[in-house]
């Protein structure tokens, strides 16, 4: 609404009020350097209003036609980009309008195709021009193979170029492809975070009362295991799968599969032999917490596997939680 204003009254030449209104959207806006700028409250609704892609669009133009503000229709911009990336425009209408702000606002991000160069600590530096990467979209890959692979190439430095100033925003990843035991591997922090914890459970004259499992604890086959999942994402995702793997000595209480709703988030749960999964078509940025219980059923000592998460509309946005071994006596 503020947007619509602001462009009705600019083109009935009221030049006053329409910058009061862009100046107040500016002090409640969000500007990240990766995400861009954008407003904490545009989610999906039913409301007409409640449409965040023809939002930012409809912005992008009052931005651009009443401020003539190019480095915020810019950022407005590459927010718009970013939501691609991990979300599904679902209409028509929402498309069009995105396109629309992408394609005729702000500076021409298409007139050039940027030069990439990526150096991998002092000896080793890729260029997308070399790379072969693809028309259009720019995209390219490099596989270094594992004997190759030095621990200076950790110092990773970036830079992109343009034969004129106007520089597109660009994303890439790297990552390193190794085996490792299970119970060895470290957590990794990525926009989506994992934190999985294992407790045990025991009923006490104050009712039931959880205790964390250590390295080097020993269980006993009869315990009862509750099964802590902390989630944390910084942006809205949609089509996640997260893996939750569990050792052969435990078993679940609940085997049956059924869709679930708890704290604004509805998921499908599904219970495998060897692994519990969540299936999310729409995970909101937010910090979000599993718990489910099992029960020690046999002696030995047992890997307990790790978390995986997944964005499947994004599969460079992955995680998982450390590895740990339980012992059963």
């Amino acid at each position: 609404m503020q947007g619509m204003i602001a462009l009705a009254l600019n083109r009935t030449d009221d030049a006053k009020t329409p910058a009061a209104i862009l100046k107040s959207l500016k002090e409640t806006s969000i500007t990240n350097e990766e995400l861009g700028m954008y407003w904490k409250d545009q989610v999906n609704g039913w409301f007409w209003y409640q449409a965040p892609i023809e939002t930012q669009a409809l912005l992008i133009e009052a931005f651009q036609e009443v401020g003539k503000d190019t480095k915020t229709v810019d950022d407005l911009r590459t927010w718009l980009l970013k939501n691609k990336q991990t979300n599904n425009w679902k209409t028509t209408k929402a498309t069009a309008e995105a396109c629309y702000a992408l394609l005729l606002q702000g500076t021409e991000w298409l007139s050039s195709e940027p030069v990439v160069e990526i150096k991998l600590g002092s000896s080793t530096t890729i260029k997308s021009t070399d790379a072969g990467q693809e028309a259009g979209t720019g995209y390219f890959k490099k596989t270094i193979e594992g004997q190759k692979v030095k621990p200076d190439m950790g110092n990773i430095a970036v830079t992109v170029s343009s034969s004129n100033s106007n520089v597109s925003a660009s994303w890439g990843g790297v990552y390193w492809q190794y085996s490792e035991d299970l119970d060895k591997i470290t957590t990794a922090s990525t926009p989506l975070k994992l934190v999985k914890k294992l407790f045990v459970e025991k009923n006490t004259d104050r009712g039931p009362v959880i205790t964390p499992v250590n390295d080097g604890d020993v269980l006993k086959v009869g315990d009862k295991i509750k099964v802590r999942v902390e989630l944390r994402v910084d942006r809205d995702m949609e089509y996640v799968h997260m893996k939750d793997m569990r050792a052969s000595a435990l078993e679940p209480v609940n085997v049956l599969s059924s869709y679930k709703y708890q704290g604004g988030l509805g998921y499908y749960e599904s219970i495998k032999d060897a692994s519990t999964n969540f299936f999310f078509s729409y995970l909101r940025k937010g910090t979000y917490v599993f718990e489910y219980p099992l029960f020690v059923t046999h002696t030995g000592n047992f890997s307990n596997g790790v978390t995986t998460i997944q964005c499947m509309y994004a599969p460079e946005f992955t995680s998982h939680s450390e590895g740990v071994r339980i012992t059963v006596e």
